[in-house]
């Protein structure tokens, strides 16, 4: 059996079966199994059904609860005590609502928002809400590192339905995410029939970006520049030539990249190659008289290939109880790393043995220079946002949700508290505030959470740790990276506390199903 699986759909001569088309035919024998409703049946005569196709409007208010919360819940239900849909809530499934067209929708739902960088828990929960809106349950979602399943119990005696796909190269894009996010909303609120809800997926997946390749390169190396102001702490003339420096080692890092993912050649030779162009200028400046920070320079040049949110995924995950998923999170993140190193220390070797001082601070403890870090810190959540494809209206709240945790890990380690408890309490603020703005902008939370953890991840202090090792200093080595897991720990943490504190205590606010134009056009 290949690794793509659908049962009844034809193989193209490579071996990937194809999607059913909405228009197509499924083999007889496995009709759908209606489930009895929990209650009485109502009484009076039975409402009139819905044409093929055709929606159905709400009943009651209008409005309808969203559906993260409560497929969440569902998810963390064992799958035997799962109830169906209640008769009455939601929509009618239309005629061409077959199973095995609604598993191959939600398929298409879970492969985009995985690629797009969502966590395997939020993947499975938006699944299971695209199969339970067109009334196909029992289902069971599975979600790993790069592989989304879905299955489906007709009856006791009939066999299962399964579908599944690869993502093979998942690149973080926000944008798509939070347009799936709305897609899946529109079905569960609004019983968008299947054929449009695919053609509408489909579209979206052939989206491109929503920033230029110019933009995208001046915000890798504003992000690099910012990471030298917020570590450094200063805004002297040699602080500007620094962050100069590693603007220009950042952009060059990437061209370099770009020329070697043309070949083809795994993302760790990509790593390796964007690395040296840091290292070299860092070895540079330190060799001066001018008292340059080499080291800023680097790390500041390396802080978007350093693999800091990886790291807080990889916990976060676990904490959900996807090990599966977290330990190849965790796997993916040590590779790059040991790429990086790899790439630095073969300059640095040369450097480090002829007296290149590369002893610096591994990361921000505090507020030095507060004024100075708060604006790096929204700069460097902006660049980083941008680098994620954030939608451009999403912009503002995600600087406005870095500019308060920045400030209250400040506040905290300037105050004398413990720097990783203060990592994780200000990510556990992050988490909550992204939470309520995601609520009311009815989006997903990842957009205005992940880069506005940007200036607290731990990149910088796994660097500093490995670079130790380089050095011969088994000791400081070890201490810099257990550091660095107990802070991506404590963001992991801090994070996923704010997630269920926001479900438990901030409803979110009830979905308006979508108007419908005259015809029965959907309106987007």
């Amino acid at each position: 059996m290949t690794e793509h699986e659908q049962l009844g759909a034809p193989a193209d001569p490579d071996g990937r079966p194809t999607r059913v088309p909405p228009q197509g035919h499924l083999p007889q024998g496995h009709p759908p199994q209606s489930l009895p409703s929990a209650g009485p049946p109502p009484a009076g005569p039975p409402p009139a059904s819905p044409g093929p196709g055709a929606r159905r409007e709400p009943e009651g208010d209008g409005a309808a609860a969203p559906w993260p919360d409560a497929m969440l819940s569902l998810l963390r239900t064992p799958t035997a005590d799962r109830q169906p849909e209640p008769e009455g809530a939601g929509a009618d499934p239309p005629a061409d609502a077959e199973p095995a067209r609604v598993l191959d929708l939600a398929l298409l739902v879970g492969e985009l928002l995985l690629a797009s960088g969502e966590a395997a828990e939020d993947v499975e929960a938006a699944m299971l809400a695209v199969a339970r809106a067109y009334r196909v349950h029992p289902c069971d979602p599975q979600v790993t590192f790069t592989r989304v399943a879905i299955s489906h119990q007709p009856g006791p005696s009939e066999p299962s339905l399964s579908v599944g796909c690869s993502v093979r190269r998942p690149a973080v894009d926000y944008a798509r995410l939070a347009a799936v996010f709305r897609l899946v909303t529109e079905m569960t609120v609004g019983a968008m029939a299947v054929p449009e809800a695919h053609a509408r997926l489909v579209a979206e997946r052939r989206h491109g970006r929503r920033y230029s390749g110019r933009l995208l390169g001046i915000s890798f190396g504003g992000m690099a520049g910012a990471a030298t102001l917020l570590i450094g702490g200063r805004a002297d003339a040699r602080a500007w030539l620094v962050f100069a420096s590693a603007v220009v080692a950042a952009l060059t890092g990437e061209r370099l990249s770009a020329l070697v993912a043309r070949h083809d050649l795994p993302a760790f030779y990509q790593f390796v190659v964007a690395a040296v162009p840091a290292a070299v200028i860092g070895i540079l400046l330190s060799f001066n008289g001018l008292h340059l920070r080499g080291s800023v320079v680097i790390t500041g040049g390396l802080y978007a290939l350093l693999p800091g949110w990886p790291m807080v995924a990889a916990a976060q995950d676990g904490l959900a109880g996807f090990y599966l998923t977290a330990a190849a999170r965790l796997l993916e993140a040590l590779y790059l790393m040991a790429a990086v190193v790899i790439g630095v220390m073969t300059v640095l070797y040369v450097g480090v043995n002829n007296g290149a001082d590369l002893a610096a601070q591994a990361a921000p403890h505090g507020a030095v220079n507060p004024p100075l870090q708060l604006a790096a810190a929204v700069l460097l959540t902006l660049a980083f946002a941008v680098l994620l494809n954030t939608e451009p209206a999403t912009l503002p709240a995600v600087m406005l949700n870095s500019a308060a945790g920045w400030t209250t890990y400040g506040v905290l380690v300037n105050a004398g508290g413990e720097p990783i408890l203060a990592t994780g309490l200000a990510a556990g603020l992050v988490g909550l505030s992204g939470q309520l703005m995601a609520r009311c902008r009815g989006s997903s939370a990842l957009p205005h959470i992940t880069a506005a953890l940007g200036p607290l991840l731990p990149g910088s202090v796994l660097y500093f740790g490995l670079l130790a090792f380089v050095r011969g200093e088994p000791e400081v080595g070890l201490s810099g990276v257990s550091r660095a897991g107990a802070m991506a720990m404590a963001l992991a943490i801090g994070v996923n506390l704010g997630r269920e504190l926001a479900r438990l205590f901030l409803p979110a606010p009830r979905v308006a199903p979508p108007r419908r134009r005259r015809g029965g056009r959907h309106r987007r």
